[in-house]
């Protein structure tokens, strides 16, 4: 009814391009407006005045040769005030923007390598709105936001990637925990020379303690006993010793047999034996 009646509606954020007679006449702002046909007017179109967004994937090469997949994310509008520009002179406005980041692209990428890419792509993504809001800036398009949102690798490239970075973390790990190994047997030896040393200063102690005891007993049974020399003392305390020890060995569950000389003489030789070899390993010392 309405337009039979000449009357239009335009809508919220939205423009409508008015001409008379096939020849562009105004701009009609949200609302209602009066467009006598039978004078010729007519609406050619409506142009909106929102945010759009473009997603556009590029391939391309890098300074290293490797092909890689770059997403960039476009995102313009229409002005108002160029209404005119942007209906009228292009014909399809998202293959034009996307014309325009193939050709940024393709020129700034392949100057970058591969890691300067990933960590340039923010100096990408205002080169490619520059580029764009000097371009359609004459066709009553605005330029937004440019962002690149992804930069995808060949997928064997990503493969070999993601091999070089496991084999970097494992000889990481390697060099750790060879250091740690390198630790423990520092730690160990030190703990080993110090229960050595404790070990060592216990023996002394202990020697030490058996001849002031020796000494003790041969000046005590010297003085009991009249007549009776040191060498007869340690004689006696020799042979005592020699039979504890074959008593110790007999005792043991581990001894099967244990053949030594004996008779009524051979307690003097046994004590000579021990005495020498006492007073040979003093002389060594």
């Amino acid at each position: 009814m309405g337009q039979v009646l000449g009357c239009v509606q335009v809508d919220q954020s939205t423009v409508a391009i008015k001409e008379t007679f096939g020849k562009f006449d105004d701009v009609l702002q949200p609302g209602c407006h009066c467009l006598p046909w039978c004078l010729g007017s007519q609406v050619a179109g409506h142009l909106s005045l929102r945010v759009q967004q473009l997603d556009v994937r590029c391939e391309t090469k890098t300074k290293d040769n490797v092909f890689v997949t770059v997403v960039a994310s476009i995102q313009y509008r229409a002005l108002a005030d160029s209404a005119q520009d942007a209906f009228y002179k292009l014909s399809n406005t998202r293959n034009q923007i996307q014309a325009y980041v193939f050709d940024v692209i393709r020129a700034s990428v392949p100057k970058l390598d591969l890691d300067s890419t990933f960590e340039q792509k923010n100096d990408i993504a205002k080169t490619v709105e520059s580029e764009l809001e000097k371009a359609m800036s004459h066709y009553g398009y605005e330029i937004v936001q440019t962002l690149i949102v992804d930069i995808e690798p060949d997928v064997h490239v990503k493969k070999a990637m993601n091999e070089i970075n496991a084999a970097s973390g494992m000889r990481e790990a390697a060099s750790e925990k060879a250091e740690a190994e390198k630790i423990l047997q520092i730690k160990r030896a030190e703990g080993e020379a110090e229960s050595k040393y404790l070990s060592g200063l216990g023996i002394a102690r202990q020697r030490q303690a058996i001849v002031d005891g020796l000494r003790n007993s041969v000046l005590a049974f010297s003085e009991s006993v009249p007549g009776t020399s040191s060498k007869d003392v340690m004689d006696m305390v020799l042979v005592t010793q020699y039979f504890d020890t074959l008593k110790d060995i007999g005792a043991s569950s581990k001894s099967n047999a244990v053949f030594i000389p004996h008779g009524p003489g051979a307690v003097k030789d046994i004590a000579s034996q021990i005495r020498d070899g006492l007073l040979q390993g003093k002389a060594a010392e």
